[in-house]
Protein backbone atom coordinates (compact mmCIF):
# COMPACT_ATOMS: atom_id res chain seq x y z
CA UNK A 1 0.00 0.00 0.00
CA UNK A 2 1.42 3.89 -0.98
CA UNK A 3 2.44 5.88 2.50
CA UNK A 4 2.25 9.72 2.19
CA UNK A 5 4.77 11.45 3.75
CA UNK A 6 3.85 14.48 5.37
CA UNK A 7 5.86 16.60 5.78
CA UNK A 8 6.80 19.00 9.50
CA UNK A 9 3.89 21.98 9.45
CA UNK A 10 4.15 24.18 12.29
CA UNK A 11 0.08 24.27 13.43
CA UNK A 12 -1.10 21.19 11.80
CA UNK A 13 1.19 18.35 11.72
CA UNK A 14 4.27 19.39 13.53
CA UNK A 15 5.37 15.98 13.80
CA UNK A 16 5.11 15.61 10.23
CA UNK A 17 3.71 12.06 9.32
CA UNK A 18 3.84 8.91 7.30
CA UNK A 19 0.37 7.70 6.52
CA UNK A 20 -0.87 4.40 4.62
CA UNK A 21 -3.51 5.49 1.82
CA UNK A 22 -5.28 3.16 -0.22
CA UNK A 23 -4.83 3.63 -4.69
CA UNK A 24 -7.42 6.15 -5.72
CA UNK A 25 -7.86 7.77 -2.28
CA UNK A 26 -7.88 11.43 -2.71
CA UNK A 27 -4.64 12.78 -1.04
CA UNK A 28 -7.29 14.81 1.59
CA UNK A 29 -8.62 12.16 2.17
CA UNK A 30 -5.94 10.42 3.09
CA UNK A 31 -4.98 12.77 5.16
CA UNK A 32 -8.14 13.32 6.60
CA UNK A 33 -8.46 9.55 8.03
CA UNK A 34 -4.62 9.45 9.08
CA UNK A 35 -5.83 12.17 11.79
CA UNK A 36 -4.12 15.89 9.96
CA UNK A 37 -7.12 18.26 9.99
CA UNK A 38 -6.27 19.79 6.75
CA UNK A 39 -8.79 22.31 5.25
CA UNK A 40 -10.83 21.81 3.04
CA UNK A 41 -13.88 24.58 2.75
CA UNK A 42 -15.86 23.12 -0.15
CA UNK A 43 -15.69 20.01 1.00
CA UNK A 44 -13.94 18.37 -1.59
CA UNK A 45 -16.12 19.49 -4.40
CA UNK A 46 -13.03 21.25 -5.96
CA UNK A 47 -14.65 24.70 -5.72
CA UNK A 48 -12.07 26.38 -3.62
CA UNK A 49 -7.80 26.34 -3.28
CA UNK A 50 -8.09 25.36 0.92
CA UNK A 51 -6.70 22.04 0.57
CA UNK A 52 -3.73 22.99 -1.64
CA UNK A 53 -0.68 20.47 -1.03
CA UNK A 54 2.71 20.59 -2.55
CA UNK A 55 3.44 16.73 -3.86
CA UNK A 56 7.44 16.95 -3.66
CA UNK A 57 8.02 13.52 -4.02
CA UNK A 58 6.04 11.39 -6.72
CA UNK A 59 4.15 14.58 -8.14
CA UNK A 60 4.10 12.37 -11.46
CA UNK A 61 2.35 9.06 -10.67
CA UNK A 62 -0.33 10.89 -9.84
CA UNK A 63 -3.24 11.62 -12.57
CA UNK A 64 -2.53 14.91 -14.24
CA UNK A 65 -5.03 17.62 -12.73
CA UNK A 66 -7.96 18.79 -15.44
CA UNK A 67 -8.81 22.14 -16.44
CA UNK A 68 -11.44 23.11 -13.18
CA UNK A 69 -8.67 22.02 -10.81
CA UNK A 70 -5.98 24.17 -12.55
CA UNK A 71 -8.27 27.45 -12.11
CA UNK A 72 -8.79 26.78 -8.50
CA UNK A 73 -5.03 25.96 -8.69
CA UNK A 74 -3.83 29.78 -10.68
CA UNK A 75 -6.17 31.49 -7.38
CA UNK A 76 -4.10 29.32 -4.61
CA UNK A 77 -1.65 31.40 -2.07
CA UNK A 78 1.89 30.29 -2.93
CA UNK A 79 1.67 28.41 -6.13
CA UNK A 80 4.55 26.11 -7.45
CA UNK A 81 4.93 23.60 -10.03
CA UNK A 82 4.09 20.70 -7.83
CA UNK A 83 1.22 21.84 -6.23
CA UNK A 84 -2.01 20.31 -5.90
CA UNK A 85 -5.64 20.23 -4.65
CA UNK A 86 -5.08 17.26 -2.42
CA UNK A 87 -9.26 16.47 -2.84
CA UNK A 88 -8.66 15.82 -6.35
CA UNK A 89 -5.07 14.41 -6.61
CA UNK A 90 -5.62 10.59 -5.93
CA UNK A 91 -2.58 8.20 -4.91
CA UNK A 92 -1.65 5.98 -7.02
CA UNK A 93 1.27 3.11 -7.08
CA UNK A 94 4.46 5.60 -5.67
CA UNK A 95 4.62 6.91 -2.20
CA UNK A 96 4.35 10.77 -2.16
CA UNK A 97 6.00 13.25 0.21
CA UNK A 98 3.52 15.94 0.83
CA UNK A 99 3.88 19.54 2.48
CA UNK A 100 0.83 21.51 3.01
CA UNK A 101 1.57 25.38 2.56
CA UNK A 102 2.33 27.18 5.82
CA UNK A 103 -0.79 29.44 4.75
CA UNK A 104 -4.08 28.99 2.61
CA UNK A 105 -6.14 31.57 0.64
CA UNK A 106 -8.64 32.10 4.00
CA UNK A 107 -5.54 32.61 6.07
CA UNK A 108 -4.18 35.31 3.63
CA UNK A 109 -7.16 36.71 3.29
CA UNK A 110 -8.27 37.17 7.09
CA UNK A 111 -4.41 38.67 7.38
CA UNK A 112 -3.44 35.72 9.89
Amino acid sequence: MPKIIVLPHEEICPEGSVLEAEKGTSICDALLQGGIEIEHACEKSCACTTCHVYVREGFDSLEESDENEDDYLDKAWGLEPDSRLSCQARVADEDLVVEIPKYTINMVSENH
